[in-house]
């Protein structure tokens, strides 16, 4: 048997998350591969095809009603988070409708420039606190910056006040995006939240404030039948995670990426290249989600060279493959913020594009310039960072520089 035409088992660390994309690419448009608990999908590398997709009507993120395989699932797979909660994330035309309407408002352009003095403020108390290491002294700027920036955003937003409840969520969400967590781990962890974010909304049902979960719970107390009480939980826990893995991800390549080649921050600092040119470049370049799951065929869909995703079979978004794929993108694994076409695909397409991506673009933009700004001598103190373990998320563990130099 020829093993190209084998599912590839895709591996779980993570370990080498752009060798194993350009394998994948290399065994066509779309690919059969293996997740964990030998768990069948396909996983689509062509940026045009995958585009096609997300866009196709004949597709769904429902596993309710479109993965017959789901039902089957044992409830510890290591993968159910991704896809049993009752949220905009996991649904379907009429219904996907109904609760993203409930969200986009939050994410207007208006609103979006409303937070911006938000960020700021957020961005410079960091930043102060990034500024009290000693001269010489490397500081993680994924723990203390990259990461506690858009979780304090979003925080924010929902009106989670609770820090120890906060940190906990954090660590939890965390642990969720890593595909090397145990299910043992993910069944408690899940319980854990759910009772955080429980505990959450009842605190804000006593007290409601300004804030989108005091929102949500208004306009389903208006009328019950628009939103249950799971999916209010469920609502709430998507826009937690998805509202700062994906940024901290972003920041962190970005950050790692001007400290590995100065040069780039120098055009930006010169005039000839823009912050926005820097954020977009690094969202191809380095897609927060290396592989998004998942997605299913509601009836037969044709795939270029004669492959077929049956109905009721999984997909899988290889952004990661889509957004660097040779025959779309010239030297597209070379970071190039001056490049004409930075087109990517890191936010989707279609009906499920991102609710949230001007936030997070905002965040990078003010996070990016503000710490280079207030650090014109920061150094890397790395020479090569550590994967995250995941075949999901794209970002590092660490990220250790020297924002002051030592004095003489």
């Amino acid at each position: 048997m020829d093993p190209s035409t084998c599912p590839y088992p895709l591996d779980p660390t993570g370990s080498d998350l752009h060798a194993e994309a350009a394998r994948l690419s290399r065994r066509g448009p779309a690919t059969r591969v293996v997740l964990p608990g030998e768990v069948e999908a396909w996983l689509v590398t062509d940026p045009v095809v995958l585009r096609s997709l997300f866009a196709d009507p004949r597709v769904s993120k429902d596993p309710h009603r479109h993965w017959p395989a789901y039902r089957e699932l044992p409830p510890d797979w290591p993968l159910h988070t991704w896809v049993s909660m009752r949220n905009m994330f996991n649904s379907h035309g009429a219904e996907h409708r109904r609760l993203r309407a409930l969200i986009a408002p939050a994410f207007t352009a208006r609103r979006i420039r409303e937070l911006q003095p938000h960020v700021e403020r957020i961005t410079t108390e960091l930043l102060d606190d990034v500024a009290a290491a000693a001269p010489g002294v490397a500081v993680d700027l994924r723990e203390r910056f990259a990461n506690p920036l858009p979780v304090a955003v979003i925080s924010s937003l929902l009106g989670i006040t609770d820090r120890s409840a906060l940190d906990e969520m954090r660590r939890l969400v965390e642990s969720f995006f890593s595909t090397t967590t145990t299910p043992e781990q993910m069944v408690s962890g899940m319980e854990t939240l759910y009772r955080l974010f429980g505990d959450h909304v009842a605190a804000r049902r006593r007290t409601p404030g300004d804030d989108l979960t005091s929102d949500l719970l208004a306009m389903r107390d208006e009328d019950g039948t628009r939103l249950s009480d799971g999916e209010l939980t469920d609502t709430l826990m998507l826009m937690f995670s998805a509202g700062h893995e994906t940024t901290v991800n972003l920041l962190g390549h970005a950050i790692a990426q001007l400290l590995t080649e100065p040069r780039h921050l120098a055009a930006v600092r010169a005039g000839d290249l823009s912050w926005d040119a820097v954020v977009e470049e690094t969202l191809r370049w380095q897609p927060p989600l290396a592989n998004l799951p998942l997605r299913f065929a509601v009836e037969e869909i044709a795939l270029p060279g004669g492959d077929a995703i049956r109905a009721g079979e999984a997909i899988v978004a290889g952004l990661l493959a889509a957004n660097r794929h040779a025959a779309h993108y010239p030297d597209g694994e070379l970071f190039d913020p001056a490049r004409s076409d930075s087109a990517h695909l890191s936010f989707g397409h279609g009906v499920h594009f991102c609710v949230g991506s001007q936030l997070a673009r905002l965040e990078a933009r003010i996070g990016l310039s503000a710490l280079f700004d207030r650090f014109p001598d920061l150094t890397p103190a790395f020479t090569e960072l550590e994967q995250r373990p995941s075949f999901i998320s794209n970002g590092h563990v660490d990220l250790p520089a020297i924002p002051n130099p030592t004095t003489t």
